[in-house]
Parts: C-alpha cells; structure tokens; sequence
C-alpha cells in the first residue's frame, strides 16, 4: 500500500525536503505552497494524509483545515507549525487535526505522526466497517458438534496466511466467520475490507477493487483508492465471488496470481500484500461445470475450506441462539428480557429454517417487539413457525374468518400445509416437495419469502 500525503507550506525548502525524505519511505507525495492549492489537490488527488502549515499568505493553516474537514473529514491533518501555541494547538484539535508539530521538524516526530494518524485511519475503516454489519454477531455460538469442528477450523486456520473459501448458505454467518478469522490472525491490527461481489455492477467492480485515476472513465472526477489497496497488509474478504461475471474473475485472478495490480487508468504497479478469504453460497464445483465460474480460480482460492453449516443440522444450538438473541433484545429495547416457553422452543427447533441464524435472529426480534407479556408461548408463533397458528379450535380457527380477503385467508392456509408436509417428511425439503406436487427449487423460494416477511 502506497499512501498519498499532501505537504502544504509556503517555504519551498521544507516542501522539497519533506517530499524526499518521505518518498524515500515508500509514500507518494504531493506538495502545495498555500490553502488554496491545497485544496484544489484534496479535490483532484483525495490524498490520505496532509502536513498542513499554519503560517502561509491567503488561506492560512486553519482555514484551510476548516474547509478540508468539511468536505473531506476521513483525512488525516497533522500541523506544522513555527509559532505553536496552545491556544492554536486546542483550536487546530477542536477542528480536527490528528496531531501538531513544531518547527524546526524533526523527521523522526514527522515520520512517528505520520504513521499514527494512517494507523487511526484505518482503525476507523474497519469500525465503519463493523457497524454496517447487520449479521448478528453471535452467529457462531453452539455447542453442536458442527460449530465444534468450525471452531476448530478458524482456531488452526486463523493464525496462517494461507487464502481461505468460505461455503455455506445464505443467513449462516459466512461474514462473521471470515470477520473471526481476521481478528484471530497476525493482521488483526490491520483493516479488512469487505467486497460485495453481487452488489457492485460489473463496470465499476474494478475501480472498487483495484481504484482509479481522476479522468480513467466518464464520471471519474477524482482519484479513488480502491479496496486492495486499502487493505494494505490485512485482509480482502471477497464475499459472494461466484456471482463476478467471467470476465471480472478472469481480472482477478491474474491479481492474485502476479500479487500486483494498477489503479484503473494508472501507470504505477502496486504490490498486493492482503490476505484473501472468499466466501459463496453456491455450490462452486457445479458452476464450474455450468461453465459460470473458472477452474484456475477456485483452485487458486481454495487453499483451505471452510463450510458453514445450516440452522437445520444444528438444531441442538437453537434454543442457546434464542436465549442469546433474547439478552440482546433486552439491552438494546431497554426492557426486562422475556423467556420462551418449552412448546414455543420444540416448535421453532422442528423448523426447518430456510433463512438460517438471520431468519432466526428477525423472528425473535419481532417477538420480542410485539409479545405483549413476558413469556413468549407457542400462540405467539406466527406461520410457517407454528403449523398451529391458523387451524385448530376455537379462537385459533376463527382468525382464519377474521381476515379481510380471500387471498390472504389461502396464503395462510398455503403456508401451514407446507409446514405440515415439512413436518411429515423431517423437514426435509426434497421429500416434501415431492409430497406437495412442485419443485424443490418452487418450495425453497417459498420457504424463504415467508421467513422474511
């Protein structure tokens, strides 16, 4: 990773000395002799870092701190200085500067500052990153022999630097088991960078991953530091990667196997030094033989594997998950925590959960929300999740006539049919599709739209 600084000072002498030492170090570097310049770089160059002077002819350092942090607050500002005070070094902070240091420079404060403010940056990428994570955390904890052969998968891969797939459906913790990786390994002090290979459209997956120069393609204002790069020596978890199209794979793959790459519309080569852990919910081998996903690449990422097993053949785990997504409940609505009846428990540890841990941490989370008492029973069940909920006697068969339209009465009816043949058949989805009269895939589908409404 080749980090960009700006130096900003309108002394031409400490602009060349600083811009030497620091190439030196391996940084790229830009300089500006006032605000004004020093801004239309920022604009232009989006830099990482910026030794801004205080003391310079028009903007002065700490306007121009101001309207740095303003439009561009991710990047770092160390000041440099030959008049420092404290009144200017409390204001310089109040705005948001990582550091101050006071001139004559000495390299050695320079260079400590420096790599303290890159180190608080990607600190921050990583927590932005943990925040936007919405798969719970706990998805790992079990005490089922599944979860106790991935524990022991992560504890002896982690540590390496070998490249790891990860496999599972979706909803089963692929993210979380790839995020543990990463915090059990020696780069756990460097950031990892998350790809979505599905969300990102194909013409702008390399700029993603690789970057891009200012005017590399329509609509490229500025120069933009793609994932790998970020990344530096810590960990790119592609996740996903089967649903990259061939012709980005093949892009990929001459990455990882050359270790370097170049920013979309750049000259200079840059090394690739991060760890890879890929993860997919497809079978990869039967896309290899649809002819959708390359051989050279799964062979390439496939140095350990990893499977993540589905919520239904680790049933024993459930009722640990429930209670943990309850104390969760509890401290995030601020409430006393509710418990779960032993029928409610047998009922949603027969289910057969097509959306997994996710699947099971919204359901909880809505009978958290909307159980009015503090014992959640199995009358507080909704379809699929209890076969109960509208047929039986009394009140329970009157909700069917209390519904405002035939559609909704038949989806109802619909869904707990399927949930009896599931029953009947142990849950398994291709014996009980068989039974119902469609396609594994039609029932699958099914399964999956009603867990997530």
């Amino acid at each position: 990773m080749f980090p960009t600084i700006l130096v900003v000072d309108d002394e031409a002498p400490i602009r060349q000395m600083l811009s030497g030492l620091l190439a030196d170090e391996g940084f790229e570097v830009k300089t500006a002799s006032n605000g004004y310049e020093a801004l239309k770089c920022i604009e232009a160059e989006s830099p990482d870092l910026v030794l801004l002077d205080i003391w310079m002819p028009g903007i002065d350092g700490i306007e121009t701190l101001k309207e740095i942090k303003k439009e561009n607050s991710h990047i770092q500002v160390i000041i440099i200085t030959g008049h420092g005070t404290v009144e200017t070094a409390v204001k310089a902070t109040k705005l948001g500067a990582f550091d101050l240091i006071e001139k004559p420079l000495s390299f050695d404060k320079v260079s400590v500052a420096i790599n303290n403010a890159l180190n608080f940056r990607r600190l921050e990428e990583e927590n932005r990153y943990l925040r936007k994570k919405t798969l719970e955390k706990n998805s790992i904890t079990g005490i089922s022999s599944h979860i106790g052969d991935l524990k022991k998968q992560i504890a002896v891969a982690a540590p390496t630097d070998a490249w790891i797939l990860i496999t599972g459906e979706n909803g089963t913790g692929k993210e979380l088991v790839a995020r543990t990786i990463h915090q059990l390994s020696a780069r756990s002090d460097q950031p990892l960078m998350d790809v979505n290979c599905a969300a990102i459209p194909e013409n702008l997956i390399e700029s993603e991953l690789f970057g891009h120069e200012k005017g590399a393609f329509p609509g490229a204002g500025n120069k933009k530091i793609g994932k790998f790069e970020l990344a530096g020596n810590g960990t790119i978890f592609l996740d996903e990667i089967a649903d990259m199209s061939l012709k980005t794979q093949a892009k990929i793959l001459r990455v990882l196997q050359e270790q370097k790459f170049q920013r979309v519309g750049g000259s200079r080569t840059l090394d690739m030094k991060a760890r890879i852990i890929a993860a997919s919910n497809k079978d990869l081998e039967q896309e290899i033989d649809k002819g959708a996903f390359r051989e050279d690449l799964y062979y390439r990422l496939n140095v350990i594997p990893i499977w993540v097993p589905p919520l239904r053949e680790r049933r024993q785990d459930i009722p640990l998950l429930i209670e943990t997504f309850l104390v969760e409940c509890e401290k995030q609505h601020r409430r006393p925590r509710k418990r779960m009846t032993a029928e409610a428990l047998d009922l949603l540890c027969a289910y057969s959960w097509p959306g997994n841990i996710r699947e099971l941490k919204n359901l909880v989370e809505r009978l958290d929300i909307m159980s009015a008492r503090e014992v959640i029973d199995a009358a507080d069940l909704p379809a699929p999740y209890n076969p109960q909920s509208f047929s039986g006697k009394g009140v329970r068969n009157e909700k069917l006539f209390l519904m405002d339209n035939l559609k909704d009465a038949l989806k109802a009816f619909e869904q707990e049919f399927v949930q009896r043949k599931l029953l009947e058949n142990n849950n398994d989805i291709a014996q009980a599709a068989q039974a119902i009269g469609i396609s594994v895939s039609k029932l699958s589908e099914k399964l999956k739209r009603w867990s997530q409404i």
